[in-house]
């Protein structure tokens, strides 16, 4: 980016993009079986590991729609997004940009897989159980705090954020609000 600041003041535009966003999928169905994924590239390809679909958000996507697409694109199943669990901020990441990783609690609309050849080596459904009793989730400290948090979802003992549909006070573009749904607010149902 080629930039020449006119004002006699402080240069304020940033040098360049500042984050990368991404998702994490944990799409559990109604038997608790919890959609994985094994890729044929990346840092967990050939350790045998089952993991969550992840992916990164394309410019102007939404957490919510990037979730579901990440899905659909690396499965094959139609899924729609339930609430974001937790996320994750680092630094110097990638690029040495700050990277925020958005775990996504999804319902499974489908659920015949069809992995994609070019990035999944195997994808399947998998009791919860058995995915969090991996040995490398277990032995990582950010994953074993990913799966005690769907753990405790799947018990009722944890309420993420949910997608609340809005505008924008200043373009009137459509955008999304991520809260707690057990906050009373302005045209809630319970009021």
């Amino acid at each position: 980016m080629l930039v020449n600041w006119l004002p006699a003041t402080a240069n304020t535009i940033p040098a360049n993009a500042t984050h990368r966003v991404g998702i994490g999928a944990f799409v559990l169905n109604e038997r608790n079986e919890v959609l994985v994924v094994q890729e044929k590239n990346g840092r967990f390809h050939g350790t045998g590991m089952w993991k969550f679909p992840t992916g990164v958000l394309d410019e102007g996507e939404d957490i919510c729609d990037a979730a579901v697409r990440e899905v659909k694109e690396e499965t094959g199943v139609n899924a729609k997004l339930v609430e974001i669990l937790a996320f994750r901020q680092s630094h110097k990441s990638f690029f040495d940009k700050s990277d925020l990783m958005f775990v996504c609690m999804l319902k499974p609309l489908s659920f015949d897989i069809q992995k994609q050849d070019a990035e999944i080596v195997a994808a399947q459904w998998m009791p919860f159980e058995q995915y969090a009793a991996q040995p490398f989730v277990q032995s990582h400290e950010l994953l074993k705090y990913i799966s005690n948090i769907c753990s405790a979802k799947i018990e009722g003992r944890y309420t993420g954020f949910s997608s609340v549909p809005t505008v924008t006070s200043f373009s009137q573009n459509k955008t999304h609000l991520y809260m707690n749904n057990k906050v009373r607010t302005i045209g809630s149902d319970d009021q």
